[in-house]
């Protein structure tokens, strides 16, 4: 985030970007009665009223739950009172929920702190505002959501190589799919340079409007290109994307100028409004799992580089999780006598990388890892085995969290103290095992919480957990309080509904931390 804002144009980036976001915000949260009952919507786009309105940390967790719906129970955020006011320390509770709550959805989160989002530091707020607002776009361009994204591969590629692109990858191909359905001779290779003429966008916009929006007014389209002002172009461009409603994020000042982060908004929107992809046909569509989800989104919030989208065509280079390891266990990687680095030569490239995932898995079995019959082709064949290395990482990054005087704490040690806890607070919630039927019901995970922090969970807000959705509000509740009081979780409600073992160790070893940090520092 900090290295984003570093050259001479950092003030007309930013300004050119708060603009945006603005926008798009006041147009995504337009209907919520909370934000409108408080006064914080519409927000001006002149002075400091976006992070005055970031300070309290309502507006973040609402754009948080506005990219991935149910990550964050709205009913656990600290409102301001009939006077208006929130005192520094319920603010502190709501900026910590949205940090860890980014944290949850797959954001990098560095060097920033509540106090940071509390001061409405401008760089700091708007880099994050924008990976938070990226992940809720490019989260629809799957082939679960648009099937027809298949016709993007040519005849040599595979549906898998599909889901390891980046969404940026995605999007060229479909802009220039969309042009060649209308003739269009121009490709993009970027959202800088090639879209400045707005010649593209011309193109684009005829192509994907629909039968009912009419036509969008650049018929014919050499009275456009007749336009020698590139302003004026990029204005008549983004008239005929108002008329079908999908005018956000550019101006036409960023058109011409390239800015290559708003364009990229831009044209994700386009596609989510208007993807105009031809019927695909049968095909069997691969679809992420829960614990897919959640270990991608671990990793990239460790700050995985490229940023993961599908496991097991992003790791196969071994690069991503050697990364990982020097995360975990800083040091353990000797990237310069061991690592193998891009570019990949055709001959020979292949056995680096197995060398690099071969690499990997001796330093697994350094740190005691399970990896009977797991090997460095496994990695790079993109087997099943992969998720149980990953796994193992995140159960390892975890308990290093409950270091106990330089001893790393066992299923049984972390059951008993949090059983204490809870029978110290006059609970009787108490669990034999992280598969006990009993934590469907998340009181085990709030009376932790309660005994940790006394006063903090509203009992009034759980149900009886009689059925799938209660047991869901419940265990949504459970892990947006455990956010609150500063545990990063990546577990998802369906996990405790369901009682994945798993996912409760990870969720009770984060809640843990919070009363070890708190122990230590009485």
């Amino acid at each position: 985030i900090n290295a984003e804002y570093g050259d001479v144009s950092c003030c007309v980036s930013l300004s050119q970007e708060k603009l945006a976001f603005v926008d798009w915000i006041n147009f995504r949260l337009e209907k919520d009665e909370q934000l409108k009952t408080l006064r914080m919507l519409p927000i001006a786009e002149d002075g400091e009223a976006l992070f005055k309105a970031l300070h309290n940390g309502i507006l973040m967790n609402k754009l948080v739950n506005d990219s991935v719906n149910d990550t964050v129970d709205e009913r656990a955020l600290n409102m301001p009172d009939a006077n208006g006011k929130l005192s520094i320390f319920k603010i502190q509770e709501n900026q910590t929920l949205a940090l860890n709550s980014c944290l949850a959805i797959g954001c990098y989160v560095i060097s920033i702190g509540a106090q940071d989002l509390i001061d409405a530091k401008p760089h700091l707020c708007l880099g994050l505002l924008w990976q938070i607002i990226r992940i809720g776009l490019m989260a629809k361009i799957t082939l679960k959501d648009c099937p027809g994204l298949r016709a993007l591969l040519d005849e040599y590629e595979s549906l898998e190589q599909l889901l390891s692109m980046s969404p940026e990858e995605i999007l060229c191909r479909w802009v220039n799919y969309q042009l060649n359905k209308v003739g269009c001779k121009r490709t993009v290779k970027n959202f800088t340079s090639d879209i400045k003429d707005s010649e593209v966008y011309a193109h684009l916009l005829c192509a994907v409007c629909p039968e009912d929006k009419g036509p969008i007014g650049l018929e014919p389209l050499n009275q456009f290109f007749q336009i020698q002002d590139l302003t004026k172009r990029a204005e008549l461009v983004l008239k005929n994307a108002e008329a079908i409603e999908a005018r956000s994020f550019v101006r036409a000042r960023d058109i011409v100028s390239g800015n290559q982060k708003l364009n990229l908004a831009f044209v994700a929107n386009l596609f989510n409004m208007y993807p105009a992809m031809d019927d695909a046909g049968e095909f069997e569509i691969i679809e992420e799992t829960r614990e897919e989800k959640t270990m991608r989104n671990w990793m990239n919030s460790l700050g995985a580089t490229p940023r993961v989208k599908y496991i097991y065509e992003d790791l196969k280079d071994g690069l991503a999780i050697l990364q990982l390891f020097d995360k975990i266990k800083p040091g353990c990687v000797d990237w310069q006598k061991r690592v193998n680095t891009p570019p990949f030569k055709a001959l020979g490239g292949k056995m680096k990388q197995i060398e690099n995932c071969n690499y990997a898995i001796e330093l697994g079995k350094e740190l005691s890892f399970v990896l009977v019959g797991i090997d460095g082709n496994n990695l790079h064949d993109g087997d099943k085995l992969t998720l149980a290395l990953v796994w193992q990482m995140m159960r390892f990054y975890t308990l290093q969290l409950i270091t106990h005087d330089g001893k790393v704490l066992k299923d049984n040690e972390i059951i008993a103290w949090c059983n204490e806890k809870i029978t110290g607070a006059g609970k009787d919630s108490n669990f034999s095992n992280f598969k006990d039927a009993s934590l469907a019901n998340s009181r085990a995970i709030v009376d932790l919480i309660e005994a940790i922090r006394p006063g903090h969970i509203n009992y009034d807000l759980l149900t009886a957990a009689s059925n799938d959705e209660e047991k869901f509000l419940n265990a949504k509740y459970a892990i947006t309080m455990a956010r609150k009081i500063g545990a990063r979780i990546f577990a998802l409600p369906e996990d405790i509904a369901d009682v994945n073992p798993k996912m409760m160790m990870t969720v009770f070893a984060c809640i843990m931390s919070v009363g070890f940090a708190k122990d230590q520092m009485k």
